[in-house]
């Protein structure tokens, strides 16, 4: 019987893990394409990222940047229309929304 050859873990130097680690750290950069173009699988180097976790060099955190908005056109203020018709009649009436309270007296009494 042909006994199984044992794998053994391949040993990566420390400059090699340091020069992957700073690729990884560009903006921009993909983990997995560069631990391809080095020919390693890409669990490993993120097992390298977490073990140096504060070594590698701090990046900006993420923040809000202030965007300027153009100043909101002012819309009119809507109003209350009104429409009657009564046979061939019609009447029309705008009545400001602001003063919807006396617009509404006024419709009570006129249907009286």
């Amino acid at each position: 019987m042909n006994e199984a050859k044992k794998k053994s873990r391949r040993r990566y130097g420390a400059e090699l893990k340091q020069q992957i680690l700073a690729e990884c750290a560009e903006p921009g950069a993909s983990v997995a394409s560069i631990a391809l173009s080095h020919g390693i699988n890409a669990n490993v180097v993120h097992k390298w990222r977490r073990e140096a976790g504060g070594a590698l060099p701090a990046l900006q955190a993420p923040a809000f940047v202030p965007v300027p908005l153009p100043p909101a056109a002012c819309a009119p203020a809507p109003d209350i229309r009104i429409e009657l018709r009564r046979g061939a009649t019609s009447v029309s009436v705008t009545w400001p929304l602001a003063a919807a309270d006396q617009c509404a007296v006024w419709m009570r009494e006129l249907l009286k």
